[in-house]
């Protein structure tokens, strides 16, 4: 026999006993994915507005996308009531976060990976300012 089909029948066996580890290890890299824990973030917000907040006095709207100068901003969260309207900007992240105020962008550091992300104070400082000219209020 040939080195390749050795290599051939060798993964064919391995592949044929350990297929169902493919989508497993698909499922868990789309579960561990930023999108997801942006998702999960919001989904806890959600139930925590539904379930503390009296339905009488308070109103959630979820993913607002309105216009603006350079094309839109989606908000997470607003909650209307008599007391005011609460704009709510939903970040899902762990580890060490550094920014100051005046930054542009915030840096998230989880042992030795670094990510750079925007500043939610800048971006929900937009959300509000958007809303106000929606609202003309």
């Amino acid at each position: 026999m040939d080195t390749t089909k050795i290599m051939t029948h060798a993964l064919g066996s391995i592949l044929s006993t350990y297929w169902w580890l493919i989508p497993v290890f698909l499922i868990l890299a789309f579960l561990k994915s930023p999108f997801m824990k942006g998702v999960l973030g919001e989904f806890i917000v959600n139930l925590a507005a539904k379930y503390f907040l009296d339905k009488n006095v308070y109103r959630l709207f979820k993913n607002v996308t309105l216009p603006t100068e350079d094309g839109t901003t989606q908000i997470d969260h607003v909650i209307v009531s008599r007391y005011g309207l609460f704009v709510i900007e939903t970040k899902n992240m762990k580890g060490w976060i550094f920014g100051s105020l005046q930054q542009k962008n915030w840096t998230q550091k989880i042992y030795r990976h670094t990510n750079l992300f925007q500043n939610p104070l800048h971006q929900n400082y937009k959300h509000t300012q958007t809303l106000q000219s929606a609202l003309e209020i």
